[in-house]
């Protein structure tokens, strides 16, 4: 097991991207608490993604020595991603740090990322041990899989007190993209996050090209990072049903083609179900996410949902 705390300095060039939406007091948080990482060769680059909240002005007067960019349109988690990934490649990153801005780290987590990372040429992502925010010993993921049950991926640790149980450092199938380091030899073969996903799955699509060009992905249990989950979203149930069941299908047309069929007919199911039960809100949200992927619409919601 690689010795945390042991990495060469000043080791590989890290760009940290945090990505912000509406949520510049989370942004802070996250920032103030990566500004007391261990790690010495990093860069914070904030992204905000077209805030109405001024974000971009409070961060920029907040942080007058970190780079805030504009994306110039609400681009989504892929999309407002990449504009910080161009920048971060332009600049000559070795590594790149996708985390999300409501997060908060430990100061040895991006450390013990690097240092598992650069043991292997053929390590090509690698990512934290994920706690809940207000459950602080919690777990909310310990590496993930979806090759055995793609439609549904799955966390491993979730909603489990932490007793050590995932502390050995293993190959999984994802890492999320809430704290996700990533080589930028992987990015030049695999390309950015496709943006038609614009919200959920795009992650996992990621690990999948990556995966299928041959790079490991490992879950570090020794990076902790906390994680106030799904603030981006709030209480809107069925934007992520939409999302998700668009994207579902979007990610298996790209990667297990074999399997869409049977994923429309069980998504109209569940959808008939939804109908019968009387929840308008979620069946009217599946249908148009059926919808929208059979007349190839992604992207951005095109138009709101209720609920």
């Amino acid at each position: 097991m690689p010795a945390y705390g042991a990495m060469k300095s000043p080791g590989p060039n890290v760009h940290i991207i945090i990505l912000n939406w509406n949520g510049w007091q989370d942004t802070i948080e996250c920032v103030e608490s990566c500004l007391r990482l261990t790690y010495s060769n990093f860069h914070i680059l904030i992204v905000d993604n077209y805030s109405t909240d001024n974000s971009y002005s409070i961060l920029r007067k907040k942080f007058p020595d970190i780079d805030v960019l504009q994306s110039g349109d609400n681009l989504g988690f892929s999309g407002g991603n990449n504009v910080g990934i161009r920048f971060a490649l332009a600049r000559g990153a070795d590594y790149i740090w996708l985390l999300n801005n409501d997060t908060t780290v430990d100061a040895n987590a991006l450390t013990a990322l690097v240092t598992v990372a650069d043991s292997d040429s053929r390590i090509g992502i690698v990512g934290s041990k994920l706690y809940y925010h207000d459950t602080p010993n919690k777990i909310a993921f310990a590496g993930g899989y979806w090759k055995q049950s793609p439609q549904h991926p799955y966390h491993f640790g979730i909603d489990e007190e932490d007793q050590g149980q995932f502390d050995e450092i293993k190959e999984v199938d994802f890492i999320t993209g809430c704290s996700l380091l990533i080589k930028s030899a992987v990015i030049a073969e695999i390309g950015e996050m496709h943006e038609e996903y614009f919200l959920y799955w795009e992650d996992i699509d990621w690990n999948a090209c990556a995966d299928e060009k041959g790079w490991k992905i490992l879950y570090v249990p020794q990076s902790h990072v906390w994680h106030k989950v799904s603030a981006s979203t709030g209480d809107k149930p069925m934007i992520q049903t939409y999302y998700n069941v668009r994207n579902r299908l979007l990610f298996m047309s790209r990667h297990l083609p074999n399997k869409v069929v049977a994923t429309v007919v069980r998504s109209v199911v569940v959808a008939i179900r939804y109908v019968m039960k009387g929840e308008k809100f979620t069946s009217a949200a599946y249908f148009k996410g059926l919808r929208d992927y059979i007349c190839k619409r992604f992207g951005k919601l095109d138009s709101s949902l209720s609920g």
